[in-house]
């Protein structure tokens, strides 16, 4: 393998028998090439990665934060798309590592689920199968005994690829746009973050959000640049540092795992993503609680443009009983819950829902990225060419799912990105999104 350096010849003239022996000036030159080959170790990661050099000190200290999140397997399973999947014991979870956690026990199921609404599942829209449930690939290879929690398994290269160690896991922090509108204060622009939202007011007391989300490969121009598709549950301080955010959805990232694959994610924070929360299982927080659902695996098969389409339907809520808020996934499947002690806002009731797409645009190349949303198409291609969202719901404080009746809608650059709401009765509330990025009208 290259290491990036020329490495040292096995067979060198002075160690033949036939030759004279080596000169001092030879030995030391042997004797320093092999400290400095012990003192530095080369990772190669998959795709994504390259060649670099990683000093034995670093890679000691990485190695010691996977051990705390890469807990005992009870079982391993190996994805067909490359992850590896350990079934974990539920009450060995990297979760329970948090301090406000250490004498939590865990809530097997909430208290009372929303009453469902009354709106029907989306009609046939296609003559090939019509609209699909995705699931997750690497369910192929097996599954996890009950019991168990299924943790994708994070590697030196994963670590290795994010900024730093500290960085692992977690959203940059993002500064204020002042092109923001201010009735729309979070998801914060800036640091070349762009969206196509669709929102509520900020000024009502919300439990819980749903939304049936269309899920694509979209690709992705350079590997520190994302393109996400999520629901947003708020409350805080929009311009402080108090700002309580719960997320989850589907997103592209290959700095965060390696691949250009849309995976299944969640995210938290409770102090506007300065220090708190990270992605999926990457720190303590988040309890897992289903034996079925990998969060930050793979999501198979994807939609295709004027083909099949298929989408994930992902339902937040704040359980009324003992305040924590659970994620649903598909139908009725519970996947876990972020417990009420993580939070300071959230811990009595959201004041915003946000759902879209979210990119990252660093322009590495002077001009705007080809990172796609979406589909990579804009709103106006429609069903089976541009991405969705349908059925935007919001949990009330009866408990109760209702679609959302009023929405406003957001895109920094509508010639980059842009979206498209409206209603019927088989959708609900719903809109169009996504963009290509880079092309003549958004340079």
């Amino acid at each position: 393998m290259e290491m990036g350096r020329k490495r040292m010849r096995e067979k060198s003239g002075g160690f033949c028998s036939s030759m004279s022996p080596p000169s001092l000036m030879t030995l030391l030159f042997i004797f320093f090439s092999l400290v400095f080959l012990d003192r530095s170790v080369g990772v190669t990661a998959l795709n994504y990665t390259s060649h670099r050099k990683v000093g034995t000190l670093r890679l000691a200290r990485i190695q010691r934060h996977l051990n705390k999140i890469n807990k005992p397997a009870v079982k391993t399973i190996q994805s067909p798309d490359g992850d590896i999947i350990d079934c974990v014991h539920q009450h060995r979870q990297p979760a329970l590592d948090h301090p406000l956690l250490k004498n939590h026990k865990i809530q097997r199921v909430p208290a009372k689920r929303p009453r469902l609404s009354k709106e029907e599942e989306a009609r046939n829209y296609t003559g090939d199968g019509g609209l699909r449930r995705a699931w997750q690939a690497w369910h192929e290879s097996g599954r996890c005994p009950k019991g168990t929690v299924p943790i994708r398994r994070s590697s030196v290269d994963d670590v290795l690829r994010a900024k730093s160690l500290y960085h692992y896991g977690k959203k940059q922090r993002r500064l204020p746009s002042l092109a923001r509108s201010l009735e729309a204060p979070d998801v914060v622009s800036g640091n070349g973050h762009e969206h196509a939202i669709a929102y509520t007011g900020s000024s009502q007391e919300l439990y819980g959000a749903k939304a049936t989300i269309n899920v694509w490969d979209p690709s992705i121009q350079v590997s520190n640049e994302f393109s996400l598709s999520q629901i947003w549950v708020l409350s805080g301080s929009f311009d402080g540092s108090d700002l309580n955010s719960i997320e989850a959805g589907w997103q592209v990232s290959p700095e965060l795992y390696g691949d250009s694959r849309p995976r299944l994610f969640t995210y938290w924070t409770s102090d506007a993503y300065e220090a708190t929360g990270c992605y999926n299982l990457l720190c303590s927080g988040f309890i897992q609680t289903n034996n079925r659902i990998a969060i930050g695996a793979a999501i198979s098969p994807v939609s295709s443009f004027s083909g099949s389409q298929y989408d994930i339907t992902i339902l937040i809520w704040k359980d009324p009983k003992l305040g924590n808020w659970w994620m649903g996934f598909g139908d009725n499947t519970l996947v876990g819950y972020w417990p009420s002690e993580l939070f300071t806002h959230l811990g009595d009731h959201a004041t915003m829902v946000e759902w879209g797409g979210e990119i990252v645009n660093t322009r590495s190349n002077g001009q705007h990225t080809l990172t796609q949303m979406g589909s990579g198409h804009f709103a106006e291609a429609g069903f089976g060419r541009s991405s969705y969202f349908r059925n935007l719901e919001v949990v009330d404080s009866d408990n109760s799912l209702s679609s959302v009746e009023s929405i406003s809608t957001l895109a920094e650059n509508t010639n980059c990105y842009n979206i498209k709401s409206s209603y019927n009765n088989d959708w609900g509330t719903y809109f169009y999104y996504g963009g290509p990025g880079n092309n003549p009208q958004c340079p």
